[in-house]
């Protein structure tokens, strides 16, 4: 388990910042807990690390719907109340934000999975169209195909993000 952590703790790390906007140690040792409880589910069909990407993703995404971040956003509000109008704004647009990126999340969850997978390697784990390429076995034009093509769905399915009809 020990290795599974060092292999992945910068993984780990760069979606909780992603996801969440921010550091939360919290989170990160969910993830190593739920890993090593669910070690014997994993599936040798996947890679480990998307594995652990995806319960990492997950994890994120339940914290969003916990009493632990509605009790500090409710703290955050009220501090709100106490400060400057522009603080309250900020924090209301940190919000928005984190719940646009929840939609933005579940559009990519909805994705096909060959679709799904170079998105997420492409946009989450930062790999380059040659890594990706190399990684699934595939030609690079055809990640370049999907990933255009997870683009243009992402695009039509959250265009409302950005106010057009």
């Amino acid at each position: 388990m020990r290795n599974i952590i060092e292999e992945n703790k910068g993984l780990i790390k760069a979606i909780i910042k992603k996801i969440t906007g921010s550091y939360n140690e919290d989170i990160e040792q969910e993830v190593y807990i739920k890993t090593w409880r669910n070690i014997d589910n994993y599936k040798e069909s996947g890679k480990l690390k998307s594995w652990i990407a995806t319960i990492t993703a997950n994890l994120c995404r339940d914290y969003f719907k916990s009493s632990s971040y509605k009790q500090n956003l409710r703290e955050v509000r009220e501090d709100g109340v106490l400060e400057s109008k522009a603080v309250a704004a900020s924090q209301e647009k940190i919000v928005d934000a984190k719940k646009r990126q929840k939609m933005i999340l579940k559009a990519v969850d909805d994705l096909p999975y060959k679709m799904r997978k170079v998105v997420i390697l492409f946009e989450f784990e930062d790999f380059s169209i040659a890594e990706i390429a190399k990684k699934l076995n595939e030609p690079e034009g055809t990640v370049k195909s999907r990933l255009y093509n997870a683009r243009k769905i992402l695009a039509e399915k959250l265009k409302f993000l950005l106010g057009e009809n």
